[in-house]
């Protein structure tokens, strides 16, 4: 950004029709004059977990006109193959300018189609993800992160099996028995942080079943340099592949997901899953902060 002017840097919130609710991300709707070091320096500058920044469609995506953007995220200390709430806050700040409509992402980790509807006064954004996985666990890998955590394996819900699940980055999916034992989070940055880096991990997705259709999570995010990230569209569609794959839900299924109330910003994740469709839709609502 030497000889160019700093581009104007938005500041969205997601999940959350509050600006002090949800996740908030940075924005950055013309990033074409940044380069990678530019982009890491908006980011930790910012401080949120991740932050986006659009270019010009490459060939391919497709989209509506003007509708298909190039999108990469980065966090205060690296940057992602994808980001669910970043991908949420720059739709809406789209959607605000251009109007309710699709929209087509291309991210590192593959084409995102993201949907803008207007509801009363809030706009909502639905991605669709990539195609999702899940892989086992280690038995070692997991005494580690439990140790990490320091969550005794006791606490663990025996109806939801460890496991990493990715739907655009990979997460290890990890069950609270209780809620008390969710809300209790204290864990060893620098030794999750290894843990995390050795398996390509971007969060830990810690979940309380609350209902049928209704759960509490929370995503610490060591790797990105903070210690839990608010509200996590990446993880709630890796959650979703999971809990589908494993017949914890129907193939059929609308979900919610709470997150963000054990910080002090509550936010609403709403995930969609089809019969027939691999992919999973995570939802939410989102709002310019300030």
């Amino acid at each position: 950004m030497t000889n160019s002017p700093r581009p104007e840097v938005l500041r969205y919130t997601a999940f959350s029709s509050d600006p002090e609710g949800g996740n908030p991300a940075g924005v950055v709707l013309d990033a074409t004059a940044l380069d990678d070091s530019d982009m890491l320096a908006i980011a930790a500058d910012l401080g949120y977990s991740e932050s986006a920044f659009l270019t010009p469609a490459p060939a391919g995506p497709g989209g509506r006109e003007g509708g298909a953007y190039g999108i990469r995220y980065f966090s205060p200390k690296a940057e992602v193959p994808f980001c669910g709430h970043a991908t949420v806050a720059a739709a809406i700040a789209l959607a605000e300018r251009t109007g309710p409509g699709e929209l087509m992402f291309a991210t590192q980790a593959g084409t995102v189609p993201v949907e803008v509807t207007q509801e009363g006064g809030t706009l909502r954004a639905t991605l669709t993800s990539v195609e999702p996985h899940l892989e086992e666990i280690t038995g070692a890998d997991l005494d580690e992160a439990l140790a990490a955590l320091d969550w005794p394996a006791a606490d663990l819900d025996p109806a939801f099996p460890p496991r990493i699940a990715f739907a655009g980055n990979r997460h290890l999916v990890l069950a609270a028995a209780t809620r008390a034992r969710l809300a209790d989070l204290a864990y060893d940055f620098a030794r999750l942080e290894a843990l995390m880096h050795r398996l390509d991990l971007i969060t830990v997705q810690l979940v309380w079943r609350e209902s049928a259709g209704v759960f509490h999570v929370r995503d610490p995010f060591p790797v990105g340099g903070v210690v839990e990230d608010p509200a996590t569209g990446a993880a709630a569609a890796a959650f979703g592949a999971y809990l589908r794959e494993l017949g914890l839900v129907p193939e059929d299924a609308v979900l919610t997901l709470h997150q963000g109330a054990d910080l002090g910003r509550p936010g609403e994740l709403t995930v969609t899953l089809r019969a027939g469709d691999p992919r999973v839709r995570v939802s939410g609502a989102g709002t310019r902060i300030g």
